[in-house]
C-alpha cells in the first residue's frame, strides 16, 4: 500500500501559479500569507485538480471556471480533490476570505495527476493595488446585524466580497490588498496600538510579524493604486495621553503624514494613478492630501453600514467599487 501511494504521488505535477498578493517563501515551494484577499490561480487540462493548503485559523474558497466548489473553515492541513470537472481547460484558484492579524497560512500547491496536463498560469493585462482597513478588508460583510462577537467577525468576513476585487474584475486586473483593520494613517482605532498605523505594518510580507519584508526592489508595479485610510484615525476621541494636543494637531499630523506616504509609494511606483477615498469625517483632509501629493480624491458617502459593528454591506461594496470606477475610467 505504501509503494502505491508514493507512485501516485510522484506521477502528480504541480501547477505554475499566478499570485495575487504578499506571499513569503516558505520550505518544499510552498507560501506563507497573511494579508487579506490574497489568492491563488493555476490552469490546467483534464478531469481533477488537487489543493494543498494548510489553512491555519482562516477561512478559504476555492473555484474552479470561476464557480466557487468548496470553502475550506477547518484549521490545519487540508488536501481537496476536485474531479468530474469535465473536458478541456480550466482555472483553479484559492481565495482568502478572512482577517486574521496574526499567524498566517501555508499554500503548498495545486496538481494534476497522470490524466491532467500543466498549463501556463493565468495573466491579465493591469494590475491594481489596495491599501486601506477594515472597508477594504470587507469586515463582517456576511453579517445581516450591526451586532457581532468577535468570533462572528472571523467567520464573516469575505473580502472577496470586497469593493477591491469587484473593481479588479471589471478592470480585467490582477490586485493585492495590503488593509488591516482598525489601522489608520498615523492614529488607530480608540487609540490603540500606538506607533503602528497602516504605513507602519506596510512594508511586512505578512502583517502580523515584523519580519520579513518586502524587497525594495519588488517587481510587481502597479498601474492604479487605491488607498482608503482615516476612518480610523478620527472615528474615536483623543485621551489623554495620546501624541496630539487635540484634533487640530491631529488633522495636520494626518495630512503630512499621509501625503509623505504617497509620495513614498510613488517613488516606488513610477507612472501609477493613485485614487484616495474620502470619508464623511476626513473629507477636506483627502482633498488637500490629494492636491498635495498629485493623487484624485473619490468621494463615497451614503453607505448603509448593516454588516458587522456598523461596516459596509456587500451592497455599499459594490457602490464603492462602482464609484472608484467611474473615477478611474474618468482620469
Amino acid at each position: 500500500m505504501l509503494s502505491l501511494l508514493l507512485a501516485a504521488a510522484i506521477v502528480q505535477t504541480p501547477l505554475p501559479l499566478n499570485i495575487g498578493g504578499r506571499v513569503a517563501p516558505a520550505p518544499s515551494g510552498a507560501y506563507d500569507f497573511g494579508w487579506p484577499g490574497v489568492y491563488f490561480e493555476g490552469r490546467f487540462s483534464g478531469p481533477s485538480v488537487e489543493v494543498a493548503v494548510d489553512t491555519g485559523v482562516e477561512h478559504l474558497a476555492v473555484s474552479v471556471d470561476g464557480v466557487r466548489k468548496a470553502e475550506l473553515i477547518k484549521s490545519g492541513e487540508t488536501r481537496l480533490k476536485l474531479d468530474r470537472l469535465g473536458p478541456g481547460e480550466h482555472v483553479v484558484r484559492l481565495d482568502k476570505l478572512t482577517e486574521s492579524q496574526t499567524g498566517s497560512a501555508r499554500f503548498e500547491g495545486f496538481f494534476v495527476g497522470r490524466e491532467g496536463r500543466a498549463l501556463p498560469a493565468p495573466a491579465r493585462p493591469r494590475r491594481i493595488e489596495f491599501i486601506g482597513d477594515s472597508y477594504t478588508v470587507a469586515y463582517g460583510v456576511r453579517s445581516t446585524t450591526r451586532d457581532c462577537t468577535e468570533q462572528q467577525v472571523h467567520d464573516l468576513t469575505d473580502t472577496s466580497l470586497s469593493f477591491a476585487p469587484a473593481l479588479a474584475a471589471r478592470l480585467d486586473a490582477d490586485y493585492r490588498i495590503e488593509a488591516f483593520s482598525g489601522r489608520g494613517v498615523v492614529r488607530n482605532y480608540n487609540g490603540l496600538a500606538p506607533g503602528e498605523p497602516l504605513p507602519a505594518l506596510f512594508p511586512r510580507l505578512i502583517p502580523g510579524q515584523g519580519e520579513p519584508r518586502i524587497a525594495a526592489n519588488d517587481p510587481w508595479k502597479p498601474e492604479i493604486v487605491v488607498i482608503g485610510l482615516g476612518t480610523n484615525d478620527f472615528s474615536t476621541s483623543l485621551h489623554a495621553g495620546e501624541t496630539w494636543a487635540d484634533e487640530a494637531a491631529l488633522r495636520k499630523d494626518y495630512r503630512d503624514s499621509y501625503v509623505a506616504f504617497v509620495e513614498g509609494l510613488k517613488a516606488s511606483r513610477p507612472g501609477a494613478s493613485f485614487f484616495l477615498i474620502q470619508g464623511d469625517t476626513f473629507v477636506d483632509d483627502v482633498a488637500e492630501v490629494a492636491a498635495r501629493a498629485g493623487a484624485t480624491a473619490v468621494r463615497i458617502t451614503g453607505m448603509e453600514r448593516t454588516a458587522c459593528h456598523s461596516h459596509p454591506s456587500a451592497a455599499d461594496q459594490r457602490m464603492m467599487a462602482d464609484r472608484l470606477e467611474a473615477a478611474i475610467l474618468e482620469n
